[in-house]
C-alpha cells in the first residue's frame, strides 16, 4: 500500500522537537545542544527535513500535472479582433486564423486576377468574433493521457517513500552515533581523572623519595595524552550532534541524543525478511510503478492517432474594403474599417490523423524505454536480496560480538585494578600501569563502538525490509 500520508505526519509534527538542555560538556564557543528522543527526531524529520518536504512537493506537482489532460474535456472559449491592411486581389475580406475562434471562409471571392488587372493598392479588412469548441468524443485519447499522468503520481509517491526511509535511516545512525561519541567521551574523561590521580600519587612519591623521577615524568606524559584524548572526544560529540541536527533538518546547530540506550529489536527469519522486502520495499515498488507508467505512456502516445469529434461554434462581424467583382455586389460601408457584416456558424467536426511518422517514432521509443524499466526491476530485485542478506549478517555478527567485547572490558578492568594496586604498593612500574590503562580505555571504546555497530546494523536491516511502511 502506498505511503501517501506523509503530509499527515507533517501536519501532526511539532514545530520543533521537544528538548532538554544537554548536560554533556562541550567545546568552548559552541552552543549547548538540546536533547531529543529518537521518536521526536524521527517525527520532526518526517515533517521538516528538506528532502522529505521536497518529495511531498513533487507528489503535489504530479497531482497538478494529472489535471492537465483532463482539462481537455472542458470547452475552449476565446475572442479575437483583427485589423488587416493589404492587397485583396482574390477576396474582399482578409483575416488570419487563430487557435481560439474557428471561422469558416465567407469573404467574397473574385476571379483570379491577371497581372494586367491585379492591383497593388492596399485595402482594409476588419474582423471581430467570439467562438467556443467542445470535445464530444475522443475515442479514449484523453483517458489514456490521464492514466499515464496518474501513473506518474504513483511513481512520485513511491519515490517519496524511498526518500523518507533513507532520511529515517540517516537520523537513526546519527542518533546512535551521538550515543557512541558520548560513551567514548565518558571513557576519556574517566581515564583522564585516573591518570590525574596517578600523577599526583607519583608526585608525592618522588617528593618523599619513595619513587624514582621517571615515574613522575611518565605520569605527566600519560596525563597529557589522556587530556588530548578527552578534548578530541568532546570534538567527536560536537560533530556527531551537528550531524544529528542536519539529519533531522532542525534549525538548531546541534542536537543531543537523550539518555535512552539504543536497543536492537529481534530479527525475523531471513526468508520472512526477504518476503517483507519484496512486498514493501519502495525501491522495488518504484521500479514497478515506472514500468507501469511507461506502458501507459506508450498507450497514450498511440492514442494520438485515434479520431476526434468536437463541436465548434462562432459569431463574428467582418468587413472588407476591396471592391467585389461579383455581379450587382455593393461596396462595403466604412471601406472595411468597421466590422458590421454579421455571421454565425456551428459545426460538428471529425478529424482523424491517419498517419503521423512522429507519433509512430515516439511510440517505438516508449516501448524501448519499457525494456529498460523491465531490466531495472530485475536489477533492483537482485540488489534488494543482497542488501537484506548483508544487513542480516551484519546484525548477527554485531550481536554475537557484544558478549566478547563485554568480557574483554571486564578482563581489562580487572587487569587495571591489579596494576593499580601493584603501583600503589610499590611493586609495579608506571609502564605497567600505563599499559593497563591503555588496555582498559581501548576495551571501553571498543564496546561503545560495538553497541553502535549493532544499533546501526539493525537500523540498516530495518531500512532493507522497509520497516515503518504499511
Amino acid at each position: 500500500m502506498l505511503r501517501l500520508g506523509l503530509a499527515a505526519h507533517a501536519a501532526a509534527a511539532p514545530p520543533q522537537p521537544a528538548t532538554d538542555q544537554s548536560d554533556s560538556p562541550g567545546l568552548a564557543g559552541l552552543p549547548s545542544a538540546r536533547k531529543v528522543t529518537l521518536g521526536e527526531a524521527l517525527a520532526y524529520a518526517r515533517a521538516h527535513q528538506p528532502a522529505v518536504v521536497a518529495a511531498l512537493a513533487r507528489i503535489r506537482e504530479e497531482k497538478a500535472n494529472a489535471e492537465v489532460p483532463r482539462a481537455q474535456y472542458y470547452p475552449l472559449v476565446g475572442v479575437m479582433a483583427q485589423f488587416l491592411e493589404g492587397t485583396a486581389n482574390n477576396t474582399t475580406a482578409s483575416y488570419l486564423t487563430t487557435p481560439f475562434v474557428d471561422l469558416p471562409r465567407i469573404g467574397g471571392t473574385s476571379f483570379n486576377a491577371s497581372s494586367a488587372t491585379a492591383s497593388w493598392k492596399p485595402s482594409a479588412s476588419t474582423l471581430a468574433g467570439a467562438g467556443a469548441r467542445q470535445e464530444i468524443f475522443d475515442f479514449g485519447r484523453i483517458a489514456a493521457q490521464a492514466a499515464a499522468a496518474d501513473a506518474r503520481v504513483v511513481v512520485a509517491a513511491h519515490a517519496s517513500d524511498t526518500e523518507r526511509l533513507d532520511i529515517e535511516l540517516a537520523v537513526e545512525e546519527a542518533f546512535f552515533a551521538v550515543h557512541a561519541a558520548k560513551s567514548i567521551l565518558q571513557s576519556s574523561e574517566d581515564a583522564y581523572l585516573r591518570s590525574l590521580v596517578h600523577r599526583d600519587f607519583a608526585q608525592a612519591g618522588v617528593k618523599s623519595g619513595l619513587r624514582a623521577p621517571i615515574d613522575l615524568t611518565r605520569a605527566e606524559a600519560d596525563l597529557s595524552r589522556f587530556d588530548t584524548g578527552r578534548i578530541r572526544a568532546r570534538g567527536g560529540v560536537a560533530a556527531s550532534q551537528a550531524v544529528l541536527a542536519a539529519a533531522v533538518g532542525s534549525t538548531d546547530l546541534a542536537l543531543d541524543a537523550s539518555d535512552e540506550p539504543p536497543s536492537a529489536l529481534d530479527l525475523p527469519a531471513l526468508s520472512n525478511a526477504l518476503a517483507l522486502a519484496s512486498n514493501k520495499d519502495p525501491r522495488l515498488q518504484l521500479a514497478i510503478a515506472r514500468l507501469r507508467g511507461q506502458e501507459l505512456e506508450t498507450r497514450a502516445v498511440g492514442a494520438l492517432l485515434r479520431p476526434d469529434v468536437h463541436l465548434s461554434a462562432a459569431i463574428s462581424g467582418r468587413a472588407g474594403g476591396a471592391p467585389s467583382n461579383g455581379i450587382g455586389a455593393d461596396e462595403a460601408s466604412g471601406s472595411g474599417y468597421l466590422p458590421n457584416v454579421p455571421n454565425w456558424d456551428a459545426a460538428l467536426v471529425l478529424s482523424w490523423p491517419l498517419f503521423d511518422a512522429t507519433i509512430n517514432a515516439r511510440q517505438r521509443a516508449s516501448r524501448a524505454a519499457e525494456e529498460v524499466q523491465r531490466a531495472e526491476i530485475d536489477l533492483v530485485k537482485q540488489q534488494l536480496v543482497s542488501s537484506v542478506e548483508r544487513a542480516y549478517v551484519d546484525v548477527a555478527v554485531a550481536r554475537e560480538a557484544l558478549p566478547s567485547l563485554r568480557h574483554e572490558l571486564e578482563a581489562a578492568r580487572a587487569n587495571y585494578a591489579q596494576a593499580d594496586a601493584r603501583f600503589k604498593a610499590g611493586l609495579g612500574t608506571s609502564v605497567e600501569l600505563a599499559d593497563a590503562e591503555a588496555l582498559r580505555i581501548d576495551a571501553e571504546i571498543r564496546l561503545a563502538l560495538g553497541v553502535f555497530d549493532l544499533a546501526k546494523a539493525r537500523a540498516t536491516f530495518g531500512r532493507a525490509i522497509a520497516e515503518g511502511l504499511q
